[in-house]
């Protein structure tokens, strides 16, 4: 007989449905916060606004970085050892903002970083600093497919579970880890640009 805790059940067709909240897939009060953000990045393109331009870069990037280790390094192996229904109920609260955090954030700093790149000349071939920078977008090439690829199909899948009428307990832990281990993976690469990005700066 499947187990039922709290409506969460281990098996998508057993069990009686509980009458929960829906949840908001895509939190509209996240929405100005993302549009300012873009706004921001256009406006600092536009204008070649060198200011702006490395601001947007270092805040998307340090956020990206930051909420990339902290999952997979943090809340990942916390989140492994809570049982169906409290990992459920984080992923109700938590996986709505990012929804609207990761694209943002991921906009950011590709976005501001190419035109950064431009403005110095570092695109330029006869650049000292150029192979450097292939590399540098080869590694953060592979982390944008992943955010954007992986990570946001199985955010989003998880908040549509969520909204059935009998959500399915172990479908949820299976898209929570690969959303934490793959949060891990690109937590990881994300050293490699900071030496990258470093090197680039000094050089």
């Amino acid at each position: 007989m499947t187990e039922t805790v709290d409506g969460f059940v281990n098996s998508p067709h057993q069990g009686p449905p509980v009458d929960r909240p829906k949840i908001q897939v895509v939190p509209l009060r996240g929405l100005p916060v993302s549009g300012a953000a873009v706004i921001i990045v256009i406006a600092a393109i536009w204008g070649n606004w060198e200011w702006a331009l490395v601001f947007c870069h270092v805040v998307g990037g340090g956020l990206w970085t930051g909420i990339d280790l902290f999952v997979g390094l943090v809340i990942g192996p916390i989140l492994g050892r809570l049982s169906i229904p409290a990992r459920a109920e984080f992923s109700a609260r938590f996986m709505p903002k990012m929804v609207i955090v990761m694209p943002t954030v991921v906009m950011m700093t590709l976005a501001s970083g190419f035109q950064i790149a431009r403005k110095m000349g570092n695109l330029y071939a006869k650049s000292p600093n150029h192979a450097w920078l292939i590399v540098s977008f080869c590694v953060v090439g592979v982390m944008a497919v992943i955010a954007l690829g992986i990570l946001e199909p199985a955010n989003i899948a998880v908040l549509f579970e969520m909204n059935k009428p009998i959500p399915n307990g172990e479908l949820i832990g299976r898209l929570m880890k690969r959303f934490i281990y793959t949060s891990g993976i690109t937590g990881i690469m994300q050293i490699a640009t900071l030496v990258i990005m470093t090197r680039v700066a000094t050089q």
